[in-house]
């Protein structure tokens, strides 16, 4: 008797655990203040690309975005372009001087979200040693027309540069010419490569050349980060066209499709059918059933 109370329980333990949920998400938020959170990002446990876990995070209504260097307040999503504006707090803009610090994302952010090609980094007050103004000279170039005399001069926070001692380098008559401070246009590559201390420059800035800043005073450029991402092709088309949401097994990172009329999750999608490995997707209600059964079936036996 005691040998059969003793399978009963080894049994119990063993059909629970395999009929237990998988570890994915319980609910997807689809937004964060005003803005939408679809595929490949997720602010819970379990959703979106397991590629993006943990970037995002939504604090009350404010989106954030992190890497190594610290949080970025996110601006914008596109999903039709697949790009992401974030602006960083920290860095200096034509209104407000900061000092500097780098810019850095991690390998795998490298290799999946990292600045697009319209985004410009504005290293200024950089020295006469600077890398970016000897041997590396190439890495600059002018943005949409643009200068960097155009930011001395029409940016309230870099008129200090106009200023300071040593900046007077020849006298023509009764005028005097003025030299600013080295300063570079760049693209994210440079950053990547060379920090801030290596580059030499005091502050940066970075802007966003969308094809409107040609002709327009910096006052009124767009300043912030622009992203591009890519998406991983795991089949969440399927899974979205078949009522689901797009997910992961938040212990394998294994993709899964999030059911909401069943609250259950499938390989693929929320339809049914033979999953990827082979098995056949039974609900969770087909599992429970079936336990109630073997157990009634066992007690009679004992009985």
């Amino acid at each position: 008797m005691m040998s059969r109370l003793l399978f009963f329980f080894v049994f119990l333990y063993t059909v629970t655990t395999l009929t237990s949920t998988t570890s994915g998400a319980t609910s997807c938020r689809t937004s964060c203040g005003n803005i939408q959170i679809n595929y490949p990002f997720g602010i819970d446990k379990g959703c979106g690309a397991s590629q993006f876990q943990g970037m995002l995070n939504c604090t009350s209504t404010d989106l954030d975005f992190f890497t190594p260097s610290g949080a970025y307040r996110v601006r914008s999503i596109d999903y039709d372009e697949n790009t992401m504006v974030v602006f960083d707090p920290l860095m200096s803009t034509c209104s407000i001087l900061q000092p500097h610090h780098d810019f850095k994302l991690s390998d795998i952010q490298n290799a999946i979200i990292r600045p697009s090609y319209d985004t410009v980094f504005a290293l200024f007050n950089c020295s006469n040693d600077s890398p970016v103004k000897n041997r590396f000279k190439s890495l600059c170039f002018e943005a949409a027309g643009h200068s960097c005399d155009d930011l001395y001069s029409a940016c309230p926070s870099l008129t200090i540069f106009n200023t300071l001692p040593g900046n007077i380098t020849a006298s023509l008559g009764n005028s005097t010419v003025r030299a600013t401070p080295y300063c570079c246009f760049t693209s994210y590559d440079t950053v990547r490569v060379m920090n801030m201390n290596i580059l030499d420059c005091s502050h940066y800035t970075t802007v966003i050349d969308d094809g409107k800043m040609r002709g327009v005073t910096p006052v009124d450029w767009s300043y912030g980060i622009e992203l591009s991402y890519s998406v991983p092709e795991i089949g969440c088309d399927r899974c979205q066209k078949s009522g689901g949401t797009c997910g992961f097994d938040a212990e394998t990172n294994i993709f899964l499709c999030q059911c909401p009329v069943s609250n259950d999750v499938s390989p693929r999608d929320c339809g049914g059918g033979v999953s990827d490995k082979g098995g056949c997707n039974s609900s969770k209600a087909n599992y429970a059933t079936l336990l109630l059964a073997m157990l009634v079936s066992f007690i009679c036996a004992i009985l």
